[in-house]
């Protein structure tokens, strides 16, 4: 289970910019380990016309970073027409895997606007291409989500439409 959790924190953050001050510097340059995944992004071409599926997937060869950032879509994809729907969220807190259940807990003011398709769409699309993981429960900035125990997907009552 640990080595899953390596490579699915890199697909999250691969999407996500962070920073982390105060880090010390290596005292010798070491290359970093690299991983490939496929990263998933909302087309909005497909989105804005209903055209399903909304999501469209980037392979990319990426460095892993630690578990913490602002959700973006970088420049290469944004020139490509793929975005990620944010749903108020500004990013996400914590991630967790533990007996086949990935738990996401997102920061800033969720809101679904009354729309169907919402953040939770590419969490599901980037989580569930791994075999281990088989339920995914979305927590929003208070700690909620509506089925918190059992097996069991569940998303916060303020993705709801």
């Amino acid at each position: 289970m640990r080595r899953l959790i390596f490579p699915i924190l890199v697909l999250t953050l691969a999407i996500l910019a962070c920073s982390i001050p105060g880090s010390p510097a290596p005292t010798e340059p070491v290359p970093p380990a690299t991983v490939t995944l496929s990263i998933y992004f909302t087309d909005v071409a497909r989105y804005q016309v209903g055209t399903e599926p909304y999501e469209a997937a980037v392979m990319r060869v990426v460095v892993p970073v630690p578990a913490r950032g602002t959700v973006l879509a970088p420049e290469a994809e944004k020139a490509q027409g793929l975005a990620v729907i944010l749903s108020g969220t500004t990013g996400f807190s914590n991630l967790t895997i533990e007996d086949g259940i990935a738990r996401v807990y997102l920061t800033g003011t969720c809101a679904s606007q009354g729309a169907t398709y919402t953040i939770a769409a590419l969490i599901y699309a980037n989580l569930k291409q791994f075999p281990e993981i088989q339920w995914i429960k979305i927590y929003d900035q208070n700690n909620e989500t509506e089925t918190p125990d059992g097996q069991s997907g569940s998303i916060p009552f303020c993705l709801e439409p």
